[in-house]
């Protein structure tokens, strides 16, 4: 298989599924919002979007599974398995905050192969397969170079749902205030990521995410030159629901700092 053309592939079926979600945000209303659980928010873009990122995914690779945030009956499969995410940022979108995203990656076995984040509203596509650079609109990206912490720009996610860990969460979070340029919260983890990958933010850093939140930004982060870990520095971000992804240089800084405050040996 041919990852470069089959990334190229996905690249247009992402902006074509982002054209439906754009036109449906000219006309889109408050009463098409379906509360999943308590500020778990979905509507029929989302729903409508994942089915035709499922038909379109299917025809490039009919053997894939797939692993979907709207539709948990998908099977999964045991070599390839298409990980999306048809909304990332679905709170952002039924507000009107022009910070939304479709997420696909592929995964083969236990390693993602290839990554691609559309952000919609700026027509900013992301992508990247194993074993090749990173790409924002066709342009080659990599992480920044800055060596300090306190230089960095750090964008993280605000827990909806658990916040078993708000002490340190908060903790960490007043830290960073003082000691970087500033924290960014867009509302859309993959975003966040492709931020990193092309060196608008430093560090990325959330608990309590899914696999279809951070599996395409991951690779994309790692591709363009980045590291991308769990809290312990470790490789289970993509189902532990712990991700950081920095480039490499302030990567130790700041995961000096989480493993303070999350205790984490």
């Amino acid at each position: 298989m041919n990852l470069e053309i089959v990334t190229k592939q996905v690249v247009i079926l992402a902006r074509a599924t982002g054209h439906f979600i754009r036109i449906e945000a000219g006309k889109f209303t408050e009463k098409d919002v379906i509360e999943k659980a308590e500020h778990d928010l979905v509507s029929y873009v989302d729903k409508e979007a994942e089915q035709r990122l499922v038909e379109e995914l299917g025809k490039i690779m009919p053997t894939a599974g797939f692993i979907a945030e709207e539709n948990p009956d998908l099977k999964q499969k045991e070599n390839f398995n298409w990980i999306i995410d048809p909304l990332d940022g679905t709170t952002n979108f039924v507000h009107g905050v022009p910070v939304y995203s479709i997420s696909i990656a592929l995964k083969y076995r236990e390693e993602l192969v290839i990554g691609v984040v559309y952000e919609i509203n700026n027509d900013e596509c992301f992508y990247a397969w194993k074993d090749g650079p990173a790409y924002l609109n066709e342009k080659q990206i990599r992480v920044s170079g800055t060596d300090d912490l306190n230089n960095s720009l750090v964008a993280t996610g605000f827990p909806y749902r658990d916040y078993s860990l708000m002490k340190a969460y908060l903790g960490l979070f007043d830290d960073l205030m003082r000691n970087t340029r500033g924290i960014r919260r867009l509302g859309s983890a993959a975003v966040d990521l492709a931020y990193v990958a092309c060196g608008r933010f430093e560090v990325f850093y959330e608990y309590g995410l899914n696999p279809w939140d951070v599996a395409a930004g991951a690779l994309i982060v790692k591709q363009a030159g980045g590291q991308v870990t769990d809290f312990k520095g470790g490789n289970d971000y993509l189902f532990g629901r712990r991700i950081i992804a920095s480039n490499n240089s302030v990567y130790n800084q700041f995961q000096d700092k989480v493993g303070h405050y999350f205790n984490v040996e």
